[in-house]
């Protein structure tokens, strides 16, 4: 994958996750602009993942990736922010969610398909 490519993906999956959290924060916080400190920190280390990350190129979700660079308790915080904001990204920005299914469903194909020939 060409670099440009990479920056691509790596500005979108922040974007994706900056979308996720505000949503989260709008609707457990009641935050109307920006984000709470607490929302603030999980998004500034989210981001900070997202740049470092060395799969960039071949990784789909960082849920399907087989290293976790989260620390335990920001991996939890990020999974309740992704289980009350994913439904709720259907109304906001449905596309999204519809191109996350897509690759969902084929990164699930590829991983049935490297077990069967393992």
């Amino acid at each position: 994958m060409k670099q440009d490519n990479i920056t691509t993906k790596r500005e979108q999956e922040k974007r994706i996750v900056s979308l996720m959290i505000r949503t989260y924060c709008k609707g457990h916080h009641g935050t109307r602009q920006g984000l709470c400190p607490e929302c603030q920190a999980l998004q500034e280390y989210a981001l900070l993942r997202a740049d470092r990350c060395p799969f960039m190129e071949t990784k789909t979700f960082c849920s399907n990736c087989r290293v976790h660079c989260y620390k335990p308790a920001m991996r939890e915080k990020i999974r309740a922010v992704m289980r009350y904001s994913g439904p709720r990204m259907m109304f906001s920005h449905p596309v999204l969610v519809i191109q996350h299914g897509i690759e969902s469903i084929r990164e699930k194909k590829r991983l049935e398909k490297e077990n069967h020939e393992a």
